[in-house]
């Protein structure tokens, strides 16, 4: 039977690991904190600025602009994961419990899985829409609310799991060293799978980008085309483009770090650049931006 070493510090599964725990205040940490707390405070401002904008205007209460809100919440939510790594990185890793090294690695899991399985679910109503030649989808609110709920149950459930069974505090040779308290197969697992949504994501967004471009060369043909229609088609265009261009530029990156280092980067552009798609999101943000500073002066 295997000894399980639930008592021990976080410094013992460190040097099993072979992974530097830090005894003092060096400048790179104080570096990384320094940046650390300004992404997180403009991940916050951000994401809320983008969740009040959706929430105040009648016209993105559709089934797109709810994704993106929820994106926004998910990203809000590793705004609140970042604040809590930064107030316990450095030295003071040294002096969290095994419940606060689980809790802190639990809430940057969560976060990032809830926003990867959001804007896969994006990318399926985008390609929804496109098919049916609609700006927004006719998905059911309803529906829609049980998408979201089941996001952030997924999201949740794996990020709990490592704290109650897949951790490697029964078995120190499977130990991760990039993750000291984890086993090597969930984070190999998380990360694949994570890849995995990503890669699906992009080949949904791939179908629809050649199916838009075909639509636009056949528009292109003829003429008579109906104004309506080939407004819609090219309203289509240009959220697909931002979505894509957005995720392109955020989630690879992201990845490469995730095999790496597990560092979150990137979380602050999406909700924001894609709730742009839509003419009336800079007056709407613009609104609230200006309320706010009306209120605060």
């Amino acid at each position: 039977m295997s000894q399980c070493y639930y008592n021990e510090t976080i410094g013992f599964f460190y040097n099993n690991s072979g992974k530097e725990l830090s005894s003092h205040w060096r400048p790179k940490d104080v570096v990384v904190v320094a940046l650390g707390l300004t992404v997180s405070v403009l991940v916050l401002l951000t994401n809320l600025l983008v969740i009040a904008a959706i929430a105040s205007n009648r016209r993105f209460h559709q089934p797109i602009y709810y994704l993106l809100g929820n994106l926004a919440a998910a990203d809000l939510f590793a705004g609140v994961a970042y604040l809590f790594l930064m107030f316990h990185t450095g030295p003071r890793t040294a002096r969290l419990s095994l419940e606060g090294w689980f809790l802190r690695q639990g809430l940057l899991d969560t976060s990032l899985t809830a926003s990867v399985a959001t804007l896969l679910a994006i990318a399926v109503e985008r390609h929804r829409s496109v098919m049916a030649v609609q700006l927004h989808s006719r998905l059911p609110r309803g529906r829609v609310v049980m998408l979201i709920v089941g996001v952030w149950v997924a999201a949740l459930g794996l990020g709990l799991l490592p704290a109650h069974s897949w951790h490697c505090l029964c078995a120190l040779d499977r130990c991760s060293r990039m993750a000291p308290l984890l086993s090597r197969s969930y984070l190999a697992v998380w990360a694949l799978s994570s890849l995995l949504v990503f890669l699906l994501m992009v080949a949904v967004y791939t179908r629809i980008f050649f199916y838009v471009r075909r639509r636009v060369q056949r528009m292109a043909e003829h003429v008579s085309c109906h104004p309506r229609y080939r407004e819609t088609t090219l309203s289509l265009v240009k959220t697909v483009v931002i979505i894509l261009g957005v995720s392109h530029c955020t989630w690879p990156g992201l990845f490469v770090c995730l095999f790496v280092c597990f560092l979150r980067q990137g979380l602050i552009l999406s909700p924001r650049l894609e709730c742009c798609g839509s003419s009336d999101s800079p007056a709407s943000v613009s609104q609230v931006a200006g309320t706010t500073a009306s209120n605060h002066q």
